[in-house]
């Protein structure tokens, strides 16, 4: 058992050991404090696999393709992030790099490397500090922004010119909906419950998680 302080109202109690599929909520508030999926490694590294596959095609792929008096041109992420750089537009290239394809490929990668590490314990006790790391890049992965930025100027342009939407553009799509599902199916409690410390125990489920520990 372990005693956590529930979040929302402060009130301290003992967390049993939870079977697979169950959660511990709060006695005072009711809010959910601890849950145990029925495969708590499993789904998060397919679905971060399948995040990897839709990043590769995002950046990879054009976005869209523009066509207006007789021409046509289709770009990639990286191949705007250039223009603008060529432009002149220097911040605003290196926000985009950053926000649509350094911070989700760093999260990715971080992703993949704590749920194989951990797939069978202990882990390193390395693997939480990429844990740490992972965490601080997800906040910075903006994909939907620009999804988003993307969808106004396409109904700009569509009075100008012929747009089509590229293979990019739905890879960028199915990566907001994975990361999404990521950060819904992924217990970060898991991982720190496999991690080994240097002085070679296993950890137990630390009282408070990393999120927790920054309020």
């Amino acid at each position: 058992m372990e005693t956590v302080a529930c979040p929302d109202c402060d009130l301290l109690q003992r967390i049993p050991e939870l079977p697979p599929g169950a959660k511990a909520r709060c006695a005072r508030c009711g809010n959910a404090l601890a849950s145990q999926p029925v495969s708590p490694l499993e789904r998060p590294l397919a679905l971060t696999l399948a995040a990897a596959i839709a990043f590769i095609v995002a950046n990879a792929a054009p976005l869209m393709g523009l066509s207006a008096v007789g021409r046509r041109a289709s770009t990639t992420i990286g191949g705007g992030v250039i223009e603008m750089w060529q432009q002149g537009e220097t911040i605003t290239a290196m926000i985009v790099a950053f926000c649509a394809v350094i911070a989700p490929g760093t999260y990715i990668a971080f992703m993949l490397v704590v749920l194989i590490a951990a797939s069978r314990p202990p882990a390193p006790h390395w693997i939480g500090e990429l844990l740490r790391w992972a965490d601080s890049m997800l906040p910075w992965s903006m994909s939907e922004v620009m999804v988003l930025g993307i969808l106004v100027a396409l109904i700009k342009i569509a009075q100008l010119a012929s747009v089509d939407a590229g293979v990019g553009m739905y890879g960028v799509g199915a990566l907001v909906v994975l990361l999404a599902m990521i950060g819904i199916t992924f217990d970060q409690r898991e991982i720190w419950h496999r991690v080994e410390w240097t002085d070679g125990r296993v950890s137990r489920v630390p009282q408070t998680t990393p999120a927790q520990e920054r309020k």
